[in-house]
């Protein structure tokens, strides 16, 4: 088996990491040789992907490659890796087997806090996630055609070692936005490898979302990594006055509670399906700065 990981950034390490157990050759792309180390130390075969151009040590690792999970997003002019692959997904990629794409929650839009599912139609309010719902239906179709099992895995705030609130105290910029009745879900880094291993060792096919048990508000964790660290959280801030970029404030336009229920009735059990607990396990083990 042999394993390519397109965008192979955060999320991509945790695959690879998952993925060390079974019996794969893994490689991951990334836009800088500068990441090369980073993406070695990972246990992957580094190559260079801008992108836009396929080189030629890219295009001769795709031609041995049976399964890939794409990760990186989509722009306005869609799929970077689909639109050089085409409507012929085997031309490049002559024995693939199986894909991963990762996606995000942001796709079902605005529920107003309720929960939604795999079954819930999409209808996202950003334009990262409009563009996202039209690269999990472009992958479907060229799959399809392909006649290759594709999971979309539907990701909602990652976060885990190197990436959560503690760094947030420790380079100063916690805040506790505060939207009445807002909730988001998280899923740490190393279950997002674990649920990709678990799918690809049973061949699956499907969307599923890949998330925690606890929908929360924001300002909650910050409270509670507060409490770990033995300090005051910073003082709550409305949303409605704060200074926020574009993108940031987008997040906000969406409200929702995600179900895993359909991963977990496979069989797959999150490490870490509670943020208290997790966070608690990040501090207490001195893994929280990665």
């Amino acid at each position: 088996m042999q394993v390519m990981i397109f965008g192979a950034g955060y999320s991509g390490k945790a695959i690879s990491n998952a993925l060390k157990t079974e019996t794969v050759a893994i490689s991951g792309t990334t836009r800088s040789e500068d990441k090369f180390e980073s993406l070695t130390a990972a246990g992957m075969t580094p190559f260079l992907f801008d992108g836009v151009h396929l080189n030629e040590d890219l295009l001769a690792a795709m031609g041995h490659v049976t399964h890939i999970v794409q990760s990186i997003a989509p722009g306005k002019e869609g799929d970077p890796l689909l639109a050089l692959a085409g409507e012929d997904l085997k031309r490049l990629l002559p024995n693939l087997t199986w894909m991963a794409y990762l996606s995000t929650v942001g796709v079902y839009g605005d529920h107003d806090g309720a929960w939604v599912d795999e079954t819930t139609p999409c209808r996202p309010v950003s334009a990262r996630s409009v563009e996202r719902v039209a690269a999990e239906t472009a992958w479907a179709a060229a799959t399809q055609k392909a006649d290759v099992p594709l999971s979309i895995l539907r990701l909602s705030g990652i976060y885990g070692p190197g990436r959560n609130a503690f760094m947030n105290f420790e380079k100063g910029t916690a805040r506790r936005l505060v939207k009445k009745d807002q909730v988001f879900n998280r899923i740490r880094v190393e279950d997002i490898g674990a649920a990709l291993a678990f799918l690809m060792r049973k061949n699956e096919r499907g969307i599923f979302n890949v998330t925690d048990d606890e929908p929360c508000p924001p300002q909650d964790v910050v409270s509670f990594a507060a409490t770990l660290m033995g300090v005051e959280p910073p003082p709550e801030q409305a949303f409605e006055t704060a200074d926020l970029t574009p993108m940031a404030r987008s997040f906000y336009g969406e409200n929702k509670r995600v179900s895993n229920a359909r991963i977990r009735r496979l069989g797959f059990d999150f490490g870490f399906p509670e943020y208290k607990n997790s966070l608690r396990q990040l501090w207490e083990n001195g893994l929280w700065r990665g």
